[in-house]
């Protein structure tokens, strides 16, 4: 049974007050609470277990060695992933992407090509492929959502042309909550030959996720959104277009045999790892991703489907509050602005005031933003944690904002 006032007492930092009231933390979108596994995991690895990992003789070396490489198996659970040599280690889904873009996409992209994309992108599945336009000469094409924020996979696989050799694309935008139906896109790509790249890092949050199912090519997620520390990540690269990639980060761990001649490198994974890692967060997160499937990601998505619509309703009955997407089947993000003035920033500002923690500003979604026809939103994020008693709260300081607002 989910519980999640038994879930909230293993997330410390939901006990402490902001300004005087007990803390709503609706920030999840932009970064998790820790659950106090995590936070053992990542103190005991530091105070008591710490060392470089590969190559060390020693007990600790050994012991670091075995711990961080078994939270391969774990992401390949997670995103049941066909193998572990498929499950790349990465600081977050920004870093995953980029290496797409420098390890793949320098290598098999040239200029007129196109990379389709999506308008409700986070930044960081956006300025990679912009150095691939400024430095090769790579084409973006762009695919708007709907009117409700949806965004069909018609309308993506309508926009493929001959000249289309990448789609990159969020599973679930940061933004709106938006679900893109990217097993359809990625499925059809697979017939056209066209590469996929999938931005996970708010799917993977919210409902369960199978990479092997999907049929994608690339899947970055990131730790600190997955309730795991920051720095830590990975992304799933189908074998097949791993062995198109060459490695754009030169170090340790990532070669075989280094003369004053040549360079011979690793097996993939670790050819794509250079340099020590971030070795206690990656246990971490491994340690995270345990306490998510602990709880079943059913039971997460099914807990927060209800948030979601709680939520919904209560936000939609304030004819003042403007909801910005409302897709069916979306996540529990909600991006709003208010009629009569108030900044997002202002909102935010105030709704701190009541302990209740929500983003504003463009959410480096910035291509949005200018399609929606606005400079920035509040958005309230749900997590795992999160109960209908906080809506109320949020709603609740909204109204006041409302009223000091007219």
């Amino acid at each position: 049974m989910y519980s999640v006032n038994e879930i909230r007492k293993d997330f410390p930092i939901l006990a402490r007050q902001v300004n005087g009231k007990p803390l709503v933390y609706l920030d999840n979108g932009a970064s998790s609470q820790k659950p106090q596994a995590v936070i053992d995991a990542v103190t005991k690895g530091y105070a008591e277990e710490y060392a470089n990992v590969h190559r060390g003789l020693h007990f600790l070396s050994n012991l670091a060695t075995d711990k961080y490489e078994a939270v391969r198996g774990t992401i390949k659970r997670f995103l049941n992933a066909p193998s572990e040599e498929e499950v790349l280690f990465t600081t977050g889904s920004t870093h995953g992407l980029n290496l797409v873009s420098y390890g793949w996409g320098v290598e098999n992209l040239k200029a007129g090509d196109e990379i389709l994309l999506s308008v409700m992108e986070h930044h960081a599945n956006i300025v990679p492929w912009h150095f691939l336009r400024e430095r090769y000469g790579v084409v973006l094409k762009w695919v708007e959502p709907a009117s409700d924020g949806s965004l069909s996979a018609e309308s993506v696989i309508d926009a493929i042309s001959d000249k289309t050799k990448l789609i990159a694309i969020t599973h679930m935008s940061n933004v709106l909550g938006t679900v893109v139906d990217v097993k359809t896109i990625c499925q059809e790509a697979r017939t056209r030959g066209i590469a996929t790249c999938i931005d996970g890092s708010q799917a993977t949050v919210h409902m369960p996720v199978d990479v092997a199912d999907i049929g994608c090519d690339f899947y970055a997620i990131t730790g600190h959104k997955l309730y795991g520390p920051s720095a830590s990540g990975a992304i799933f690269i189908r074998k097949e277009r791993m062995d198109e990639m060459r490695p754009f980060m030169g170090g340790g761990d990532m070669i075989a045999d280094v003369t004053r001649d040549a360079v011979s490198y690793n097996v993939p994974p670790h050819k794509f790892e250079a340099g020590t890692p971030g070795i206690v967060q990656m246990i971490g997160f491994g340690v995270a991703l345990d306490y998510m499937m602990g709880l079943g990601m059913k039971n997460i998505a099914a807990h927060e489907a209800k948030l979601k619509a709680y939520a919904d309703e209560k936000l939609s009955g304030l004819n003042w509050l403007n909801i910005q997407g409302n897709a069916a089947g979306k996540g529990a993000i909600f991006s709003f602005t208010m009629a009569g003035g108030a900044h997002p920033h202002d909102i935010s500002t105030i709704v701190d005031q009541k302990g209740i923690a929500v983003r504003a500003g463009h959410h480096c979604a910035q291509p949005l933003m200018q399609h929606l026809g606005v400079s920035a939103t509040c958005r309230a994020s749900f997590g795992l944690y999160n109960t209908v008693e906080e809506v109320d709260k949020l709603v609740e300081a909204l109204e006041l904002c409302h009223e000091l607002f007219g």
